[in-house]
């Protein structure tokens, strides 16, 4: 059973409704420890000086902050402490905006807010009137010590709340290169394009897609740990650069018209 990482209470205006944080996702990363070949023995990271390669105790280490090659500020964790944000329990709608104004390269992490004791009709409220009206909350908390922005929208009867990058966090598509031109496509191969997207249109299942490489490595780990042999798969062969965008196009439709499974779409009808 999920348990809260964070409780309080959404307030705008004068309206406080008390609610529970909860993770809405558990990231499955593998992770391995460094051994020595010979004995397997666990390898241990030492903090070492740089000047004399003599290990340094932890009390004896502090925070710098690099000015330039080998020039530092140092900031004791008193000095921060002193600095960071007040805690509190209060999760503070700014704004109220659309949210196909909102660029998803934003987004950080996803949590869901459900009501607390007592709350529920309060948060309902604010539920569907967010449904109806069809707007996004920008709002700003502290998790952690640490504050955030975050975007709160209605996902079906409840609310998710996404922690939000800073503006000055993203990097501004101006500064990259070698973007492409503004140019206009021929309309034969705009119609090859797009006949090519809508041949591939479905509905989002995202249980359909999964981690392929996590779970080679797992059975490989099993098999290994039951003793069987493992075998190294054969480098994929690389395959050359497209010259041709329109014969490119015509061989990818003419593909999937031609397998057996492939079967016309009906788009569905909106209600």
């Amino acid at each position: 059973m999920p348990r809260p990482i964070w409780s309080g209470a959404i307030s705008f205006g004068l309206v406080n409704i008390p609610v529970k944080l909860f993770n809405a996702v558990k990231k499955k990363t593998l992770h391995f420890h460094q051994l020595r070949r010979s004995d397997a023995c666990r390898i241990r990271l030492k903090r070492v000086c740089a000047l004399d390669d003599k290990e340094v105790p932890a009390e004896e280490i502090v925070k710098g902050y690099e000015l330039s090659s080998n020039q530092y500020v140092v900031v004791t964790n008193e000095e921060l402490e002193a600095l960071s944000p007040e805690a509190s329990r209060g999760i503070e709608i700014e704004d109220f905006v659309q949210w196909e104004q909102i660029d998803p390269v934003y987004f950080e992490h996803s949590y869901y807010l459900i009501p607390d004791k007592g709350a529920g009709k309060a948060y309902t409220l604010l539920l569907s009137a967010m449904q109806k009206t069809k707007k996004v909350a920008l709002a700003r908390f502290i998790l952690r010590s640490k504050q955030y922005l975050a975007a709160i929208r209605p996902a079906e009867n409840l609310l998710v709340l996404a922690t939000m990058f800073f503006a000055d966090e993203v990097v501004a598509r101006e500064e990259l290169n070698d973007l492409p031109a503004s140019v206009e496509p021929p309309e034969r191969e705009l119609k090859m394009a797009e006949q090519l997207i809508e041949s591939l249109a479905s509905d989002f299942a995202p249980a359909k897609y999964q981690d392929e490489y996590r779970e080679k490595v797992l059975a490989m780990i099993e098999r290994k740990a039951e003793g069987e042999q493992t075998v190294t798969q054969p480098a994929a062969q690389e395959k050359g650069k497209v010259i041709d965008l329109m014969a490119a196009l015509e061989a990818s439709l003419a593909a999937i018209k031609d397998t057996p499974a492939a079967k016309p779409r009906r788009k569905k009808s909106r209600a």
